[in-house]
């Protein structure tokens, strides 16, 4: 493995190059800041250095503090693992040095990077290079002068535009900010930097320091402005997420009593926060995502990811026509097939519409959008899929037909090509029973959402459900209802919502008789009367049988690992990240609380509530769900 390690080059121009190396990223371990005090006091105390230019090795500059050490304060709860460098080594070390430092940004510039970059009196950046305070995506704020320095040099509503949104901006955005002070080429970046840092010493060029600078904050009533609109803003898009309104009370601190206050209030808040719910669930779920990637003897036995230049997709209705927009986006070739002219030009349209929905939201440049629409061809047959590298089908919940287009496709297909199924309930052992080609069936599930998707598709998926698993289903008339009543979700612009065109989909009240019409024909009114639940116990009673599910998932091996269970469900369910996924949320729950509830139910309401073995087990033991499951011979791998 490369050294972790801060070095020092003194040239004959009397710069000091202090740089930065802990590949790949260059991240801020702990002995990379004790190596930039030794090396800055050092540089400090030679005679033959006038001037510092911070830069790191690779070509990058430094993607920012490194999170293991925040995974590790989450483990021990000791906050005294936490560098404390904002004051120490930005403030006093660094800014008010006596000798000008400049820092030479390349590549990535995040977080604790482009923080230290801030401390820096001047700052070169190549082209393209990547800045940004992404600290509250984790669930903190910049814990080193970046909610002090930013505001000061780009202006209040930008600075809280990008840590609020946790995105990055490029160089040359940063360069009309102000951010930066020069691009150039990656050739030049070093020198240019070097002799920037000269003409600060000779005072050539001003020596600014970022923390004591005013003109772009505007006065007190215009930033207190400023602040009261981002507050409104993030309680209606955070509200569940405290480093948000955190970080612009520091902000305002900074202001209104001065940017070292701010800084000393940063310090606080941010070790706070640290040790915060939301904290350990969003680290926890950034991790989980990487380690998504690590898969036994798949990934650790030198097996690479086959690419995908050309896909097919059976069926171009609501699913196929999105995968096929998701695929062309991703630089895909999209073969679309349909059964007849109609249907197909209706699927390449709804393609199309996809598309340029995202050019009219801004999401989507024009150029990249014509280039989407080119790589997506509509076909009737299968002739086209003799050289397809994979196929997904995305055709209605009907389990003859997806056998038949199995078999069919089986035959056209080159052997290297992935079979995958849109299906979200139908074995995939049963769909592939008719063809010998079971050892390249997958499944390839994209989503589910009834007023979308129509409530076909859901009548359709609950019938496989039922049958498959009737002690695991709760049946319910409600969709029977909706339909006889006229509703079809989006399809129709009358479901649990009412949609119209150009407007943004609002709930429906026609729909509170229907629903008292299936509660009344469920039967489950004890007494007669309807069940009093707290909203507490409503989250509880839609949750607690998702997690007994997923000890099902744990117990027969289908995942990895537990945290596989949490990237799904942030992902695939749209669970809240800074819960830290299903597993996760469940293990702050507590699983002997979980058990206890599901047996309770179970004998009110029947065996949907049943808790599984693996779940009563685990809290009989005192387990987390979360802990490797064991080796028994109940387990079925599916590895």
């Amino acid at each position: 493995m490369a050294e972790v390690k801060v070095t020092m080059e003194v040239g004959s121009d009397g710069v000091a190059v202090i740089t930065i190396s802990n590949p790949p990223v260059n991240a801020l371990a702990i002995q990379i800041f004790a190596g930039l005090k030794e090396k800055w006091n050092e540089a400090a105390k030679r005679n033959d250095v006038k001037a510092i230019v911070l830069t790191g090795h690779g070509g990058r500059f430094s993607g920012g503090f490194d999170i293991n050490v925040f995974q590790k304060v989450h483990t021990t709860g000791d906050i005294s693992l936490l560098p404390g460098v904002s004051v120490d080594l930005v403030v006093n070390t660094m800014e008010d040095g006596k000798k000008p430092a400049v820092a030479a940004v390349e590549g990535l510039c995040l977080g604790g990077g482009l923080e230290l970059a801030l401390g820096c009196h001047a700052r070169i950046a190549a082209p393209r290079a990547q800045l940004g305070l992404p600290e509250l995506s984790l669930g903190v704020l910049p814990g080193s002068g970046g909610t002090q320095r930013l505001p000061r040099l780009i202006g209040l509503s930008k600075a809280i535009e990008m840590m609020m949104t946790s995105k990055p901006i490029m160089s040359e955005e940063g360069k009309k900010l102000g951010l930066i002070d020069a691009i150039v080429p990656p050739t030049e970046l070093l020198k240019v930097a070097r002799q920037w840092a000269l003409d600060i010493a000779e005072r050539r060029k001003p020596w600014m320091r970022s923390l004591h600078r005013t003109d772009k904050i505007g006065s007190l009533s215009e930033a207190r402005e400023v602040l009261k609109s981002a507050r409104q803003q993030v309680k209606q898009t955070a509200r569940n997420m405290p480093q948000h309104l955190a970080c612009l009370d520091v902000i305002e601190e900074g202001i209104v009593h001065g940017g070292y206050n701010g800084v000393l209030k940063e310090a606080k808040v941010f070790e706070d926060l640290v040790l915060s719910d939301t904290s350990r669930g969003l680290v926890h779920v950034f991790f989980a995502q990487r380690a998504t990637s690590k898969v036994p003897n798949v990934t650790d036995i030198g097996l690479k990811p086959r690419p995908m230049k050309k896909v097919a997709i059976i069926g171009g209705g609501l699913m196929g026509s999105g995968i096929a927009t998701a695929l062309v986006l991703s630089n895909i070739f999209v073969i679309l097939k349909e059964i007849n002219p109609e249907y197909l030009q209706k699927g390449i349209k709804a393609v199309e519409a996809n598309i340029r929905g995202l050019v009219a939201r801004k999401k989507l440049q024009q150029d990249k959008a014509n280039k989407a629409l080119s790589i997506v061809k509509g076909v009737l047959d299968y002739s086209e899929f003799k050289d397809v590298d994979m196929v997904i089908e995305a055709v209605i919940e009907n389990f003859p037909l997806k056998q038949q287009i199995f078999s069919d496709i089986e035959k056209v297909c080159p052997s290297h090509c992935i079979l995958a199924t849109n299906t979200s309930t139908i074995d995939l052992n049963l769909i592939g029973e008719k063809t010998r080609s079971q050892d390249r069936i997958i499944g390839a599930h994209f989503f589910r959402l009834q007023d979308l998707a129509g409530y076909g598709v859901a009548v359709a998926t609950g019938k496989e459900f039922a049958s498959a698993f009737p002690d695991r289903t709760f049946k319910s008339p409600l969709l029977d209802l909706l339909i006889k009543s006229g509703r079809n979700g989006k399809n129709n612009g009358k479901g649990y919502y009412i949609y119209k065109k150009g407007e943004k989909p609002k709930p429906d009240p026609s729909v509170l008789p229907i629903i008292e019409e299936s509660r009344r024909l469920t039967n489950i009114m004890p007494g007669g009367k309807p069940l009093s639940v707290t909203d507490q116990e409503i989250v509880e009673m839609i949750l607690f049988p998702v997690v007994n599910e997923a000890c099902r998932v744990l117990e027969d091996g289908v995942v990895v690992r537990a945290s596989d269970l949490d990237v799904a469900s942030v992902l695939g369910m749209s669970f809240p990240s800074y819960r830290g996924g299903i597993v996760f949320w469940a293990d702050t729950v507590g699983a002997g609380h979980i058990y206890k509830s599901l047996k309770k139910w179970s004998e009110l309401y029947g065996n949907f509530f049943k808790p599984s073995r693996f779940l009563e087990e685990r809290a009989a033991n005192g387990i987390p769900l979360s802990a490797p499951a064991s080796t028994s011979s109940s387990s079925r791998s599916r590895m």
